[in-house]
């Protein structure tokens, strides 16, 4: 009499503890990206409210971008000394009481001390909840990476409409109480649900792979990153122009975006998965060539064609970072998933940061078609790239299937 192996206890704590890992993870990355955009909607209400120029409002949101940039090792180092569920609760708490002062502030002081707040508060999330992800799948993280890149599209998506919503009845003081009461139940969900101390187990192969040439494989990692997000950043920063060329309405250039961010969110999603399905190398060629022919064609082709193109550039655009994030734990020393994390993320913020500058340079002394073009050959670069990249990766796993 044959019986059907029993599922051990040991394992079933493990899928739980799992699936709860990833969810606290999309949770709090919802929340972070969606605070972090909230401030677009915030500028022109300070604008009025406290009579700010421009130059002004451009420093106010670059306190809160230069601080979440520059605080991302840093909470990474921290995550591996006081454990990562504790640095991610504060941080989010941080970032909420941030907001709560934004709502008290009566003057460009208070709304300076709140933003470095915010800041603050924005860096642990990336380093830390991605690196929770990787620990808890271990080699199968690459497809729950996608879904967790897709949880911050969608806190982008909501939380800036909801605070908007909330604006038709009630003051931006009050609004952002709201939404700093939520910002501390995800505090308060992270320290309960997300499990402290995770580790990841790797197959012997992989940790072989790490002691041959980590810092080499990751080093080109970071640099096809540092060129998608300037590719991304580039392209959407002349986007409208272009689109206003071909004769769109402020309300169609505003339709367009919209398709190229709901690209975007399933390209974040799908690619995770079809990078763990075909391979790094295989996703990022398809990923990067069809941004710099999407590109292109968006310079040549009409605007109603143009509209129809722009959900599968999003696809494109947006996909291969859930591929790259996916890779970092793979490349990182071992247990210091949290630190490459957030050497990572300082770079392709970075870069999408400093990328509509020289882009902008660009335009202004060759035209916007020709700074658009340079984005579209940014793409192709990281295709060489891509080729050197695979070599470095774990033997038989990302390379084309």
């Amino acid at each position: 009499m044959t019986t059907s192996p029993a599922i051990s206890p040991n394992h079933n704590r493990g899928a739980v503890s799992r699936v709860r890992t990833l969810w606290t993870a999309c949770t709090a990355h919802a929340l972070h990206d969606g605070y972090t955009d909230l401030i677009y909607l915030l500028l022109p209400i300070w604008q009025v409210e406290f009579a700010l120029g421009y130059s002004t409002l451009a420093l106010l949101r670059g306190l809160a971008a230069a601080t979440m940039a520059g605080l991302q090792v840093p909470a990474g180092r921290a995550a591996e000394r006081f454990g990562g569920r504790t640095v991610l609760a504060f941080g989010t708490l941080s970032a909420a009481i941030g907001y709560l002062v934004a709502g008290y502030s009566g003057g460009l002081g208070g709304l300076c001390i709140a933003l470095i707040g915010i800041g603050c508060g924005l860096s642990t999330q990336h380093p830390i909840a991605s690196a929770a992800v990787c620990r808890a799948y271990g080699d199968k993280a690459r497809g729950p990476l996608g879904t967790y890149n897709f949880a911050g599209d969608l806190g982008k998506a909501a939380i800036p409409s909801g605070a908007a919503l909330l604006l038709s009845f009630m003051s931006w003081h009050r609004m952002l109480w709201v939404v700093s009461a939520l910002g501390g139940a995800v505090a308060l969900g992270v320290a309960l649900f997300l499990p402290a101390n995770l580790r990841p187990e790797y197959k012997p192969a992989r940790i072989q792979h790490r002691s041959v040439a980590p810092r080499r494989g990751f080093a080109v990692l970071l640099a096809i990153g540092l060129l998608d997000s300037a590719t991304r950043m580039g392209f959407l920063t002349f986007l409208p122009f272009l689109l206003k060329e071909q004769g769109a309405s402020l309300s169609m250039i505003g339709t367009a975006l919209a398709l190229v961010f709901v690209g975007g969110a399933a390209g974040k999603f799908a690619c995770g998965w079809l990078g763990a399905r075909f391979g790094v190398l295989a996703t990022v060629l398809l990923t990067e060539a069809g941004t710099a022919t999407a590109i292109l064609s968006v310079l040549v082709l009409p605007l109603t064609p143009t509209l129809f193109v722009l959900p599968l550039l999003g696809v494109m655009l947006n996909g291969t970072s859930s591929v790259l994030y996916g890779t970092v734990p793979e490349l990182a020393p071992a247990g210091r998933t949290e630190r490459a994390f957030a050497v990572f993320y300082t770079g392709t913020i970075g870069a999408g940061a400093t990328a509509p500058i020289l882009y902008g340079v660009l335009g202004d002394a060759a035209g916007p078609h020709w700074a658009t073009i340079a984005t579209a050959i940014t793409a192709a670069a990281t295709l060489p790239l891509a080729v050197v990249l695979a070599p470095r990766l774990p033997t038989g796993e990302n390379l084309p299937a």
